[in-house]
C-alpha cells in the first residue's frame, strides 16, 4: 500500500531508504518523485490534428488562389544536403516556375523556402527570409502548426495579389 492510501484508519509507512533516486516522502506523507523529461517519440505519427490539416490545406488553397502562385509545404527529413533536396522537391511540383515550397525538417532544424523563376520575381529573398524568421520563432516555442501557418501567410502577403 502506498503512502497516503488509507485502509481502516491506518496509513502505510515507507522507509525513505527504499525509494528510488529523486524520490522523497514529503512532510504530509505523500511521495514526490522527479523524473528526467524525454521528448515524446512521434516516429510514424502525424504531427497535426485533422482540423489543423484542414486549416493548412485551406491556407495553401487561399494563398495559391490569391497570388496566382502555387504554394506547397514539405515537412520531413531533407537528407544530407537540405538545400539541394528542397530545390529538387520544388522542381518536382507542377508549374515549378511559379511555385513556392516551404520545406521544414524539424529534426534537422532546417527551414528552406525555394521559389521558381517566375515566383522569385514576386517573392524576393528578403520576403522569404522574413517568413522563415517568423516560422523559426514559432518553432522555437514548439508551435510547428502556427509557424507553418504564419509563414505561409507571410509568403503569400509578400508575393502580393494575382496580377
Amino acid at each position: 500500500m502506498a503512502t497516503g492510501e488509507h485502509s481502516h484508519g491506518s496509513v502505510a509507512t515507507i522507509d525513505p531508504a527504499d525509494l528510488p533516486d529523486g524520490t522523497v516522502v514529503t512532510g504530509s506523507g505523500r511521495i514526490s518523485s522527479a523524473v528526467v523529461f524525454a521528448e515524446p517519440d512521434t516516429t510514424g505519427k502525424v504531427p497535426f490534428s485533422t482540423e489543423q490539416l484542414a486549416r493548412l490545406d485551406e491556407a495553401l488553397t487561399l494563398a495559391s488562389r490569391d497570388t496566382g502562385l502555387l504554394f506547397a509545404i514539405y515537412l520531413g527529413d531533407l537528407g544530407a544536403d537540405p538545400e539541394a533536396r528542397a530545390a529538387e522537391l520544388q522542381a518536382s511540383l507542377e508549374n515549378a516556375e511559379s511555385a513556392v515550397l516551404a520545406a521544414v525538417s524539424p529534426a534537422q532544424r532546417v527551414v528552406e523556402v525555394v521559389t521558381g523563376s517566375e515566383a522569385k520575381l514576386r517573392l524576393p529573398d528578403r520576403g522569404a527570409k522574413l517568413a522563415v524568421m517568423s516560422m523559426v520563432a514559432s518553432f522555437k516555442e514548439s508551435d510547428l502548426f502556427g509557424g507553418l501557418l504564419s509563414g505561409l501567410r507571410m509568403l503569400a502577403d509578400q508575393a502580393g495579389h494575382r496580377r
